[in-house]
């Protein structure tokens, strides 16, 4: 379980086919690997990977098909930008909202424009998604936990401030990128008992 909340951002360091998976290696930057040990989860751009092995400042992970075919860790390449986050422990505060780092899907960025110092963005949900997304409430987009301002048909908008402009790969995207979104799990598990008869 993760908040949300980027502590570092890393670099992909090594990508490295294994059987049908990959085995991807990733620079730590600021993340504390003292504290990460092999078989604990970090979350990478959203995506909640297992350590598997680590190295002076970095850790690896396997990817699976799943993951490569379901986020946007099957299009990035060496020397990406990536933001981390290790997995939430008792005690640690919640500033964002619970994530499990089990992404949903790729969202699309559509409109991009600045409002005084921070970024409007609106991205477009796979048509299944759509009804997850609710005004004030919460959305993970590539890790990061954001409030929806708007919400209209399949679009939804985010506003980015400066810190988070820079202290995770939000900063970087243009229109056309596609982001990892985890829908709020309150909002799954809500839909899904309200399902069952």
């Amino acid at each position: 379980m993760f908040t949300g909340i980027i502590v570092a951002t890393g670099v992909i360091s090594s990508r490295q086919e294994q059987g049908g998976d990959v085995d991807m290696g990733f620079e730590a930057g600021r993340l504390d690997l003292s504290r990460i040990g092999v078989g604990d989860s970090v979350s990478v751009q959203g995506v909640c990977l297992t350590v598997t092995g680590k190295e002076d400042n970095r850790f690896f992970a396997d990817v699976s098909r799943e993951t490569l075919a379901k986020t946007t860790l099957g299009v990035r390449a060496v020397g990406a930008r990536v933001n981390l986050e290790p997995s939430l422990r008792a005690g640690d505060p919640l500033g964002g909202h619970l994530v499990s780092g089990h992404v949903d899907a790729v969202a699309r960025l559509t409109t991009l424009r600045k409002d005084a110092r921070s970024w409007r963005m609106r991205f477009e949900l796979p048509a299944e998604l759509a009804r997850f997304a609710a005004p004030k409430g919460s959305i993970c987009l590539d890790g990061v936990s954001l409030t929806v301002n708007e919400v209209e048909g399949r679009e939804f908008g985010v506003n980015i401030i400066p810190h988070t402009l820079q202290a995770t790969t939000l900063g970087e995207l243009r229109e056309g990128d596609g982001v990892n979104v985890e829908i709020d799990v309150i909002a799954r598990y809500l839909a899904r008992l309200m399902s069952t008869p």
